[in-house]
């Protein structure tokens, strides 16, 4: 998995600090960009530590996201508020084997010959299909859930918080949640005071949704 934040929103945590200045200032619009970057800051992180985060809703990430499984693409289109441009099974010629392995079979030795004879066996299905004539878009059909995809997106600052929220807990799939964690660091790089206490609820909230006590990070 590959993941890079390849574009964002210019000065990411100054314009949600000038819209949330704005909503109780006279100060016109075009003159908050006068304000220091020190007020600014701390109008952030109070209406951060408040909770109101519509104001975040102003920066937008954007990430170039390769080989992850189409299993884990359907998760993330899930999430609404983001904007997806995925790589096509219908335009895109996949003769060459590329898939993902869940890491409980690739530590078992027999389940990981099984499980890569079995891959083995559908591309040269898909790759029979391409030579009697089908179309991609159709032999793509029995491509598995672990066939391997590329995916741009992109999401508000917002969003991002919830989507850390659900998919960085430990009771995520192991796979969008490794996701999430790549994504999660990339921002933090960016934008540290929008995610400084962004990951599972149990971090950003102190509560565990789950109520998983067994967990390791669940709020004590």
């Amino acid at each position: 998995m590959n993941v890079k934040l390849i574009g964002f929103t210019p000065n990411p945590e100054k314009i949600p600090a000038m819209a949330a200045k704005l909503t109780h200032s006279k100060t016109k619009p075009e003159d908050l960009d006068k304000t220091s970057d020190k007020e600014l800051k701390s109008v952030l992180d109070y209406v951060m530590n408040l909770g109101h985060t519509s104001v975040i809703e102003h920066a937008s990430f954007n990430f170039a996201i390769s080989d992850v499984s189409r299993s884990l693409t359907h998760q993330l289109v899930r999430h609404r508020i983001a904007s997806y441009a995925q790589q096509s099974q219908r335009y895109v010629n996949f003769n060459e084997p590329n898939y993902v392995t869940p890491p409980k079979i690739a530590k078992n030795k027999e389940m990981k010959k099984a499980y890569d004879a079995t891959m083995k066996n559908i591309w040269g299905e898909y790759n029979r299909l391409l030579e009697l004539g089908i179309p991609a878009e159709d032999s793509r059909y029995v491509l598995p859930n672990a066939a391997c995809t590329n995916v741009i997106v992109t999401m508000n600052a917002r969003s991002l918080l919830n989507f850390f929220e659900l998919r960085c807990c430990q009771h995520a799939q192991w796979e969008i949640r490794q996701l999430a964690n790549k994504m999660l660091r990339e921002v933090k790089k960016v934008a540290p005071a929008i995610f400084k206490n962004a990951g599972p609820a149990c971090k950003s909230k102190g509560i565990c949704p789950e109520n998983k006590k067994d967990c390791p990070l669940y709020p004590k």
